[in-house]
C-alpha cells in the first residue's frame, strides 16, 4: 500500500478557471466552449473564450477520436470552422500514422554479438534498433 506522504498534492489554479459548455448535434460531433471565470465564478472578460471540437472517425482498425482547437470568438464562428478543424485533424492523424509506419520500417534487425557461426554460445537473440 502506498504511503500517503508519497501522494502528490494536486491543486487547481484559481487564476486559470474556465466554465465548460458542450454543444452537439448528436451526429457529427461536439464543440466545447471554455469561458474564463474568476474564482467566484463570475465571467472574466480579461481572457478570451476558447473553443475546441471533437468527433470520431471510423477506420478499419476501429474508432479514432479526434480533438482539435477551433478559432473564433463566438459559437457561430466555431461552428463555421468545425469542418476545417475536422479536415486538419484527419490530415494530422494520417501524417502521424505515416511517420509511425516509416519509423517502424526503418528499424534495423541486428544480431547480438557472438551470435551465428563461430560465435560464443548463448547468442541468437535479435534486437531492434
Amino acid at each position: 500500500m502506498a504511503d500517503t506522504n508519497d501522494i502528490p498534492e494536486i491543486e487547481l489554479d484559481a487564476n486559470n478557471l474556465y466554465r465548460e459548455e458542450i454543444f452537439t448535434d448528436r451526429r457529427a460531433g461536439t464543440i466545447r466552449r471554455l469561458t474564463p471565470v474568476s474564482k467566484d465564478g463570475a465571467p472574466d472578460a480579461s481572457r478570451p473564450v476558447q473553443f475546441s471540437g471533437q468527433t470520431q472517425l471510423l477506420t478499419p482498425a476501429g474508432v479514432l477520436p479526434l480533438s482539435f482547437e477551433l478559432p473564433g470568438e463566438t459559437l457561430a464562428e466555431a461552428l463555421a470552422n468545425f469542418s476545417d478543424g475536422v479536415r486538419a485533424a484527419i490530415e494530422q492523424a494520417i501524417d502521424e500514422a505515416r511517420e509511425m509506419r516509416r519509423e517502424s520500417a526503418s528499424r534495423i534487425v541486428v544480431p547480438e554479438v557472438g551470435a551465428g557461426p563461430g560465435g560464443l554460445p548463448g547468442g541468437g537473440k535479435i534486437k531492434l534498433r
